[in-house]
This record gives structure tokens, C-alpha cells and sequence, in this order.
């Protein structure tokens, strides 16, 4: 099986997964450092994740705080992935294990 064979399935999947594993770094460093701190690495992780983030904000209630909106964007990209998975298959154009 080649790469380029499921391009259409690998590259999104990859973009979020990146995207999900960023968010995953954000939360994790979000418990040792303010929010507002300027190191290079928290404003890279905020570049990345922030539209996501104000995406699912969007979508959620207000009064849950910032922490709880990063838990729930990392489960939307868990369920986003699956659910493109389960589709492509479904369609036969998915990857098959072999």
C-alpha cells in the first residue's frame, strides 16, 4: 500500500492529529503556566490552537472555563478522525489492513 494511494485519508488525518496532539500539549502545559506567558513554545501552541479553540468555544457554553473548552476540542478531533475513518470505509475508500 502506497502513501499516496490514500492521500485524501493520510494528509487530513495527519493535520489532525497534529492539531489534537498540540491541543493536548496546551492543556498539559496550561496547568504550569499562566496563560498569558510569552515563552516562544506557549505562543506556538497558542498560534496553532487558538482558532480551533475559539471554534469550539463557539459551540459551547459560556460558563465552562478555558480548560474544559481545550478537554472538549481534543474529543471533537478524536470524533472528527473516527468518523472520517468509519466514512471512508464505508464509502470503500479507505485504507484497508491487510
Amino acid at each position: 500500500m502506497n502513501f499516496w494511494s490514500y492521500w485524501y485519508f493520510h494528509i487530513p488525518n495527519f493535520v489532525l492529529a497534529a492539531i489534537m496532539y498540540t491541543l493536548i500539549g496546551r492543556l498539559v502545559l496550561g496547568f504550569f503556566v499562566p496563560e498569558n506567558w510569552d515563552n516562544y513554545i506557549w505562543r506556538f501552541f497558542r498560534l496553532v490552537t487558538d482558532p480551533f479553540v475559539k471554534l469550539v468555544r463557539f459551540v459551547t457554553p459560556q460558563v465552562l472555563s478555558h480548560t474544559v473548552v481545550v478537554v472538549f476540542g481534543i474529543l471533537w478531533l478524536m470524533a472528527f478522525r473516527l468518523v472520517y475513518l468509519v466514512t471512508l470505509i464505508n464509502l470503500g475508500l479507505g485504507p484497508s489492513s491487510s
